[in-house]
Parts: C-alpha cells; structure tokens; sequence
C-alpha cells in the first residue's frame, strides 16, 4: 500500500515537471505572434502614412536625395499653364530667371488631412480597447498607441498648414489682380504719353521752321540786304508767301516779336493776334497775362496788348475776324479801323481802350457796341456794370454791360445750357453757343502791290 502510494505521487511530480516546459512554450510562442502582428500593423501605417504624404506632394528625405543623385540639374520653376500644377518646376541652366506659378485652381487637401485623421483615430482607439494578457504586449500597445497620436498631431498641423497656404494664395491672387489692373492702367498712361509726345514733337517742329525762317530773316538783316519788316504785310513784300510764324518790328517796338502770318487769305499780310481753335489753352486769366500775351503762336493764343498797341496805336490798320462753328460753317466780320490805345500816353493806365469803324462781312457786326470801352479781366473790372463781367462770363474783353460778342470765353463746344459764357459772337450764334474756330488778325490798311 505505501508502495503505490509513493508511485502515485511520484507520478503526479512528473505530471507536474512535464507540464511547465510546455506552458512556456506556449507562452513564447504567443509572444512572437503578437511581436509580429504589431510589427504588421505599425509597417502598414507608416507605409500608408508614406504613401498619403507622397501622394500629397509632401517632400520626402530618402526622395530628394534620389532625386538629386539621378538629377543634378538645378529645377527651375516656371509659369506654365498648361501643368495644372500648383508649382511647375523643370530643368534649366544657371543663371535663368526664376519665376512662380500660382494656380487659382490649387487642389483642396483639408478632406484628405480629414479622412487620415480619422484613420487614425480608428486605430488608435482598437489599440487602447484590445487586452492583452501578456505585459509586453501591453507595453507595445501603449507604445503604438504614443507613436499614432504623434502621428495625429502631424497630421492635423499638416491640415491647419494646408489651410493656411490656401488662404495666403487666396491674398496673392487679388495682389495679383491688383498689380494686373495697375499694369494697365500704367499702360494707358504710356499710351496716352505717346500720344502727347507726337503732338509735342509736331509742334516742335512747327517752332523750329518758325526759328528757322528768322534766322534767315536776322541773317538777312545783319548783311544789310532788307530793311527789317515792321509787320506780316512787308514779310509778303519781300517774295514771302507761306503762313507761319516771323519776326516783326514795329515802331514802338524796336526789339520785336514773333508773329503768325497768314499769307493765303484775302490777299496775305495779316498778322494773327487771337486764335481759338481746341480748347487747348484756359483764357480765363489775369490782366498780365492778357497784357503780355500767352499761349503758343502756332496754336491758341492771345498775342497780348501791349504789342497790339505797339503795332496799332498809331492807327491805320483794319481787322478781321474768322469764325467757324461745329458744323464747319464759316463766316468774317471786316472792320476797316482798328487800334488798341490809340494816342494813348501810358496805355495800360488808360486801359488799353478800343477804336473800330467800318463793319463789312457774312458774320454781323457784334464788336461796334464795344468801341471805346476799356480791356476788361478778372482781376481788373473796367465796364460799365455793376458785376465784373470778365468774372460773371468767364473771359476777358473789351466789355460794356457786359457783351455782345466775348471771343476770349469758356471753350463749350457749341450749344451750351449756360448764358453767353462760351467763345460768343451773338450776331450770328447767339448767346448760347459757343465757337468752334475764331482768328482775329490785322494788316495795315494799305494792301501791298504784287
């Protein structure tokens, strides 16, 4: 009996003995196989990580440095359209221009930093409800679990530094928009400067036959050949015939001016003191300017009172006026006597007072009512009203109460709203419209014999 019962438990330590090599057995292998499931699950993610970030354009060390390997060009990045690329980038030598491309189409990647977040969210969330018996699977777990949600926290600052970039493109694009816009109206400026650089260089060439021609005139003089011409009636005398602009020297005036000479109409010899032709030029001035004068002889301008004087204060010279409205209908008033400040002591004292006589032409006659009245402006009232009419009707003239005629007003461009305010000659367009063309010239009264 104590026989079998040592047998028996003998047997039952040798059970025992056998069983421990086989529970760690089972153990070790369980380990592996949870080694190697976490090992599956963590190479999945950072393959799926790389894949999303490589997709995504998102530069990779290990892919730049092969591409530097395979590719030692310097890229270039350039504006082409057609790519569809946020950025085009392309081979090119050094020294190229670098310029940028930003697509208003820019793909939107907040879905795609989304859809990844949530992925990992998932995961992270299996990792933290799976129990482990093991510690060390425990311990792989928790560590997995640490490593995604790094990985969640790059990817959402990924998402806020997509939004960002978006939203910067978003500002440059009305920059661009902005500097477009400036860049065309930089280039109606330039066109309108070409513009004026062409009319600019056809009046300098005006001036500068106009110089021409009196150098002739003072080369002429100096060698003693022809007496100098006191006005555009002794220029014609001496063989010229073509308009344009020469030097006069009148008795009062032994220095002499530049005057424009129209040699063509009703026998030549006229010598132009008032032109109005574009508007170009404000005739809303003050007495010195009306005094000496202002605007370019080759187109609008007042050749100033006191050369009228100089040339006419003796008498004997007539005057016409030229008139043109804006459906090139013409007319001219003729007046056989005309000076400015005749016998006058100091004229500008006197006002540079008006004589006329002797009205003839298609126009009527709307200046005799200014006779004997004094030269009116702005800042020196000389009429006869109560108001000072150069300031209530935007000119300057020889005004009574106040005009029947006021050549030197607003330039309005025929019919006007306003009253008698425009270049008027009420006689033949009435108070309410203004001139298109006006020139007023003078010539001795004695034409000259050709």
């Amino acid at each position: 009996m104590m026989l079998n019962d040592s047998w028996t438990v003998m047997n039952n330590s040798s059970t025992e003995l056998d069983s421990k090599p086989a529970s760690r057995q089972k153990r070790c292998c369980s380990f592996l196989f949870w080694s190697v499931v976490m090992l599956s699950v963590f190479a999945v993610v950072a393959t799926a990580t790389v894949i999303i970030l490589y997709l995504n354009q998102f530069p990779l060390p290990f892919f730049s440095k092969r591409v530097g390997v395979l590719d030692p060009t310097p890229s270039v990045i350039s504006t082409n359209r057609d790519s569809g690329a946020v950025v085009s980038v392309s081979r090119g030598t050094e020294g190229e221009p670098i310029s940028i491309f930003l697509d208003p189409s820019c793909p939107d990647l907040s879905e795609s930093f989304l859809r990844w977040e949530a992925l990992q969210s998932s995961l992270l969330r299996r990792l933290t409800n799976h129990n482990a018996d093991d510690w060390q699977e425990t311990g792989l777990a928790r560590t997995l679990g640490e490593e995604l949600k790094v990985l969640t926290g790059h990817a959402h600052n990924l998402r806020l530094e997509a939004d960002s970039l978006k939203t910067g493109q978003g500002v440059l694009e009305q920059r661009l928009d902005v500097l477009q816009s400036e860049q065309s109206r930089t280039l109606q400026v330039l066109q309108q400067l070409h513009s004026g650089v062409s009319d600019s260089l056809l009046s300098l060439q005006r001036e500068t036959d106009s110089l021409r021609r009196t150098n002739q005139d003072l080369q002429t003089d100096s060698r003693g050949t022809a007496p100098r011409p006191s006005d555009c009636r002794d220029v014609l005398s001496s063989g010229v015939s073509q308009d344009g602009v020469y030097s006069v020297f009148p008795t009062h005036d032994p220095d002499g001016f530049m005057v424009y000479c129209d040699m063509t109409t009703d026998g030549g010899g006229w010598m132009v003191i008032q032109r109005r032709e574009d508007g170009s030029v404000n005739f809303f001035r003050d007495w010195g300017a009306y005094r000496d004068g202002f605007g370019k002889t080759t187109g609008e301008h007042w050749l100033g009172l006191q050369r009228m004087y100089a040339l006419t204060g003796a008498g004997g010279y007539e005057l016409r006026i030229d008139m043109a409205d804006f459906d090139n209908v013409t007319a001219f008033a003729l007046y056989e006597d005309f000076s400015v400040g005749r016998d006058c002591v100091n004229p500008e004292e006197d006002g540079y007072p008006l004589s006329l006589a002797g009205y003839s032409g298609t126009a009527g006659d709307s200046l005799q009512k200014h006779a004997g009245m004094r030269f009116t402006t702005r800042d020196r009232d000389q009429d006869q009203s109560e108001n000072n009419c150069a300031s209530y009707y935007q000119g300057a003239w020889w005004y009574r109460n106040c005009h029947t005629s006021n050549l030197n007003g607003q330039y309005l461009r025929g019919g006007h709203a306003s009253y008698a305010d425009g270049v008027e000659w009420s006689s033949w367009t009435g108070w309410q419209y203004s001139l298109r063309f006006t020139e007023m010239k003078i010539r001795p009264k004695t034409k000259p014999n050709l």
